[in-house]
């Protein structure tokens, strides 16, 4: 998937609304117009801050064992894991085939996309939530379906996610510290980490 390269301000705060029947929006997300399209990488920044703000820990770019990358995964405190695949647009949507295995890697799977995408081409309620935003604020406009994940795959990837967070941290100190440390490609950080299960 493309990523843009433009970054959101983080100083607006984002709030969830749960739409159970999954109507259409009917007003701006937080009062925004939400007719302008967003690109990948503001969509992707509104979904790490609403999961951060109910208090989940998330990643974004995270690669699991077939070597993808899905956008954001999110660990909540009672170990429940929800992944979201960012669509920044039609063309984003159909030319990914990859999305199919992202919702055996979770409890919940979302897609991410903002109000102008026809969330008609998305699939059904049985198989993911979509969650739309501008940008900053976020609105579920439909729940997605809990799948709970066997024990041991839970286990295999939280160990994971401790693993890339812990890897991502210690780079992000020593590179602010000046100690001359680069970041790591996703991928390159997940491989030096635990072999897949």
């Amino acid at each position: 998937m493309a990523n843009s390269s433009d970054k959101p301000a983080d100083d607006a705060a984002d709030n969830i609304a749960d739409n159970s029947a999954g109507d259409p929006v009917s007003s701006p997300v937080g009062g925004a117009d939400m007719t302008a399209h967003v690109g990948t990488a503001r969509i992707t920044a509104a979904i790490a801050r609403m999961f951060t703000e109910r208090g989940e820990a998330c990643i974004r770019e995270f690669t699991v064992k077939s070597g993808r990358r899905v956008d954001v995964i999110s660990l909540a405190k009672g170990g429940e894991i929800t992944v979201v695949e960012v669509k920044s647009s039609r063309q984003d949507f159909l030319s990914d085939r990859k999305w199919h295995e992202y919702p055996e890697l979770a409890d919940r799977f979302y897609f991410a996309v903002d109000d102008s995408f026809d969330r008609d081409l998305l699939p059904g309620a049985d198989i993911c939530g979509i969650i739309i935003t501008d940008g900053f604020d976020c609105f579920e406009a439909q729940p997605a379906p809990l799948a709970k994940l066997k024990p041991a795959r839970r286990a295999h990837l939280t160990r994971r996610l401790a693993h890339v967070a812990m890897r991502r941290l210690e780079f992000g100190l020593a590179g602010a510290a000046g100690e001359g440390m680069a970041i790591p490609h996703p991928q390159e950080e997940d491989e030096a980490g635990i072999s897949p299960a």
